[in-house]
């Protein structure tokens, strides 16, 4: 009885995973520097690192991390460890990973807004004050981006409905479903902007509007992936009878950050397709 636990809250055991989680994310982002710079300067000498190992070092380390860390989360939920404060806190938890990633999609159309609206500058003195700038093509937002808009509305209405199917009517069958339809959806949209990337009339290097685009539309892309791997877990997960109707937290994690995903190509559409011509 002096062990026994009398409150709602969760004390973890030390764990390596936070720092493994750091070493692998600098490694990574090093990597993926000296990947682009070729070299680096370090101590009055120029260090050559070309290739890009050291950025796929990091990056097979964050894997194993994230596998590893959400593995055990899962197993707390299964003995019973995240009760309904504890939830609260993943709850709020992943609305601040949320809001950092709102402000990491607001540079992007920082730097899109300041270059159409002031094309002159010493930050971008090749625009000439013509925008976008002269020589390119810019895509035809009423067509493939059209269809791609409408596909990831109805993959975050096949969410909805999933979410809805679980937490309201518990009908596992729904759901499936409704998972299944978002994922493929995502797959689809994912091989149409590759697709349009492959027909694209700029390039990323030497010039403002192509490297504005494609960070954009690019991180977005990425976003997309990562979501749709996020959605195809949480199939398998309820294949494996994981989630109920009364704790389902990492689905909801799930259906926020795609509903997020959304959201952000919608002003995407709007700003750089529409708006950027």
């Amino acid at each position: 009885m002096a062990h026994a636990k009398n409150h709602d809250y969760h004390i973890l055991a030390p764990s390596w995973w936070p720092f493994l989680a750091s070493v692998g994310g600098f490694i990574m982002l090093f990597g993926a520097v000296v990947w682009m710079a070729g070299d680096l300067p370090m101590f009055g000498e120029r260090i050559v690192l070309s290739g890009p190992w050291p950025f796929l070092i990091g990056l097979a380390m964050v894997l194993y991390v994230m596998f590893g860390w959400w593995a055990d989360v899962i197993a707390e939920s299964k003995v019973g460890d995240h009760t309904p404060v504890v939830q609260i806190g993943l709850r709020y938890g992943f609305i601040l990973f949320i809001i950092s990633e709102v402000m990491f999609f607001a540079a992007w159309f920082w730097t899109f807004f300041k270059h159409a609206m002031y094309p002159m500058g010493p930050q971008s003195p090749a625009v000439d004050g013509v925008w976008p700038p002269a020589g390119i093509e810019t895509f035809d937002p009423w067509h493939l981006p059209l269809i791609n808009t409408l596909i990831l509305l109805c993959s975050g209405c096949a969410a909805t409905w999933a979410h809805h199917a679980l937490a309201h009517e518990d009908n596992r069958e729904d759901m499936k479903w409704g998972l299944i339809i978002s994922v493929a959806l995502g797959v689809i949209f994912t091989f149409f902007q590759a697709y349009e990337y492959s027909h694209a009339a700029f390039g990323f290097a030497g010039n403002i509007y192509g490297a504005s685009f494609f960070m954009a539309t690019g991180f977005h892309g990425f976003h997309v992936v990562v979501g749709t791997i996020f959605l195809f877990v949480c199939l398998l997960r309820l294949q494996a009878g994981h989630f109920t109707k009364e704790k389902h937290v990492g689905f909801e994690a799930a259906a926020w950050y795609w509903h997020f995903v959304d959201v952000v190509w919608l002003f995407l559409f709007a700003a750089i397709y529409v708006w950027g011509q």
